[in-house]
């Protein structure tokens, strides 16, 4: 492995000048291609003819991978059992295995923070006998927009307590593919799921 240091350069593609071109390594600010963050401060390859970063060298992606890392930021809950079963049960009605529960919650969970008629249902949904029990298992969810998303589902819900919006999302999930199925909604998910398996 070549290891770059600040001022080494060389040739590369550059996809702004769209040919080769010299690029100089220099320490720079690179954000992300869907603009969720940056990595700050690392050696990148920067066309000496348009000054965009051209290539990242192999020794910099530690320090993106980190970054990723600290962007993905889990969601902890705990929630009564019943609900876990509940969770199970709907992902197998769309043809999945439990794995595919994180996915699903996400989606639901995106979907929800879109809609503020949604988000109101979730309100409803807590008023189910359901939505009582001892909370003994934990939920984990992991992903860069799962924070804020929760945040938008919080603030048009108006349930400040993540533990209890996330139970409503469970029950909703319950409601529209087990209780009322939602034949539009399970067919998009089917769809899902075959992509994902």
């Amino acid at each position: 492995m070549i290891i770059y240091k600040v001022g080494d350069e060389k040739k590369a593609v550059c996809n702004v000048c769209e040919a080769f071109r010299m690029v100089s390594y220099q320490l720079r600010d690179v954000p992300f291609d869907d603009g969720s963050g940056m990595v700050k401060n690392i050696i990148a390859g920067v066309c000496k003819t348009c000054d965009n970063v051209a290539v990242i060298p192999y020794q910099s992606v530690p320090a993106i991978k980190k970054q990723l890392q600290i962007q993905r930021k889990a969601v902890e809950s705990r929630v009564p059992a019943h609900m876990i079963d509940l969770l199970n049960m709907a992902s197998a009605e769309l043809g999945a295995t439990p794995d595919f529960v994180p996915l699903l919650l996400k989606y639901y969970i995106h979907h929800l923070a879109s809609s503020p008629q949604g988000a109101m249902r979730l309100v409803t949904m807590l008023t189910s006998e359901l939505a009582t029990g001892l909370a003994n298992k934990r939920l984990s969810l992991k992903g860069r927009e799962i924070g804020n998303d929760i945040e938008k589902l919080k603030n048009l819900s108006q349930i400040d307590n993540t533990t209890e919006l996330l139970k409503g999302v469970v029950l909703t999930i319950h409601n529209d593919l087990l209780v009322n199925p939602d034949a539009q909604r399970i067919a998009l998910l089917k769809s899902f799921v075959a992509t994902v398996a």
